[in-house]
């Protein structure tokens, strides 16, 4: 049975350049579906189902941050991957903060591209166990569903980003223990570059929101070594 090619959805304004990325991703086996502006984008989004987004800022109709935010309204799971000439440190914060999983500025190398999407694809296969056979976690008055990407407290329950999901099962995977912010972002980013230690304090800040139900949990920052995750007990 011949294997399902991962469907992408990639929003850009610029024709020349969308051409040759569109090119460039099918030939390595991708099926891309290509809208011209944000407003085409969410409209096409609702129609199909896919595996993962690649979206420009800058876009007329509707910008790429805005567009983000609706697909998180209704979909916390599908990696984002953000395209950009807008190279400011703030730029990338935000569009994390958004709700993207990564943000590669212009000009770009279609290597790079392909090696973040496979990542991303990857670890969003549920099926993947990685770290530990340990699915369910118990947090203070929370469970963590590492499998499904489901955070539950009492009767309400939040589906996480595959990202948000990889850091909280470490922090869980190593509860009680600090753990080295370099060993963190090799571990749920793959490197431990100042861009990907800037995006793990915006997720972890994430994670204390979500908590914040519980006061007993809590994500301490230890000046210059790393973080860790711990329960008061009462």
């Amino acid at each position: 049975m011949k294997e399902e090619k991962p469907k992408i959805l990639y929003v850009e304004d610029d024709i020349d350049l969308s051409f040759v990325t569109k090119d460039n991703l099918e030939i390595k086996g991708f099926e891309i579906t290509y809208c011209k502006d944000g407003k085409e984008g969410w409209e096409t989004y609702g129609k199909k189902d896919f595996d993962l987004c690649i979206l420009d800022v800058m876009l007329p109709e509707m910008d790429g941050f805005t567009l983000a935010k609706k697909i998180r309204e209704i979909n916390e799971d599908i990696p984002i991957i953000f395209l950009s000439a807008k190279s400011l440190k703030e730029d990338r914060i935000e569009g994390l903060v958004v709700g993207g999983d990564d943000y590669i500025t212009k000009p770009f190398s279609i290597e790079e591209l392909v090696l973040k999407i496979e990542v991303f694809l990857k670890r969003n296969k549920i099926s993947s166990g990685k770290n530990s056979t340990k699915i369910v976690f118990r947090i203070g008055e929370y469970t963590f569903n590492s499998q499904t990407l489901e955070l539950s407290y009492k009767e309400t329950s939040k589906r996480l980003t595959s990202r948000e999901a990889e850091l909280l099962k470490y922090l869980c995977l190593n509860q009680d223990k600090v753990v080295k912010k370099e060993d963190i972002l090799l571990e749920v980013w793959d490197s431990d570059s100042y861009f990907n230690s800037r995006s793990l304090d915006v997720f972890i800040s994430r994670l204390r929101k979500y908590f914040r139900e519980d006061t007993s949990i809590q994500i301490n920052n230890i000046h210059g070594i790393g973080f860790i995750l711990s329960v008061k007990q009462s």
